[in-house]
């Protein structure tokens, strides 16, 4: 049977979601230790190939088993054997064709910043740590300019292996409470660090190093360089990622 299942983790500890040779992943923990809980050589699909360093609280992952546990209760077993930092929160059975990458019909994630000189030490594996002056309510307005269908190609890194750098973003949304800066991002899919360059330049519209209408411009280029330096990892997190209604799972 194939199984969905969500899961959560901390990524501090790990190069990445993807297998690795020589690096500790994600997906190598979670193959482990499917191997160890079904006796099977296991091969899982994740529907985000997160950085090493990036988080998740609801990320997706599809495989196959010929086990006789429940669907249902795959989750509860499989937690028996993951490390602290990983955990599976639901699982479900789905139709034999579901892949959790490419039935993937929009992803969700968030970065967080801290914009404050005390506390730093309990937050920074979670968030960007800073402690500047910034112009909120430009750097808002700039993320007017991010949402929408466009070529991202200037927010894409090198050694991506897109096809295409179309992406429609229905969401960009910064918001502020206090200390905390949050960048909330909903769209058909991210190109390699796209959520850590558009942080990384809308910081630079806070700094008034770029202007908010700047963004229209440097979309336009399709240029890497236009674009500001990537923000770093640990404040980037997976939320959830949302399929079609018609792809019903199997409730056990």
């Amino acid at each position: 049977m194939r199984i969905k299942m969500v899961i959560e983790y901390d990524g501090s500890n790990y190069h990445g979601f993807q297998i690795q040779p020589n690096a500790i992943t994600i997906q190598e923990a979670l193959e482990t230790c499917l191997a160890q809980l079904t006796g099977e050589t296991i091969r899982i699909t994740g529907a985000g190939r997160t950085d090493a360093g990036v988080h998740a609280m609801g990320q997706v992952i599809s495989f196959d088993t010929a086990s006789t546990i429940p669907a249902d209760r795959f989750c509860l077993a499989l937690n028996r054997y993951l490390p602290d930092d990983i955990k599976a929160l639901s699982s479900r059975q789905a139709p034999d064709d579901f892949n959790a990458r490419f039935n993937a019909l929009k992803k969700t994630y968030r970065y967080s910043i801290y914009n404050s000189a005390a506390g730093q030490i309990l937050v920074r594996k979670y968030a960007l740590c800073l402690n500047e002056t910034l112009d909120i309510a430009a750097m808002q307005q700039a993320c007017r300019h991010i949402e929408g269908r466009h070529d991202f190609s200037s927010f894409c890194a090198s050694g991506s292996s897109a096809r295409t750098f179309e992406r429609n973003v229905m969401k960009c949304e910064l918001t502020h409470n206090d200390v905390w800066l949050t960048l909330e991002m909903e769209a058909d899919g991210f190109l390699y660090n796209m959520v850590r360059i558009t942080v990384g330049t809308l910081l630079e519209v806070g700094r008034s190093h770029l202007s908010p209408q700047d963004i229209s411009s440097i979309l336009e280029v399709r240029d890497r360089a236009a674009a500001s330096p990537t923000a770093p990892p640990q404040g980037l997190c997976l939320i959830k990622v949302d399929y079609p209604d018609t792809l019903r799972i199997q409730e056990q």
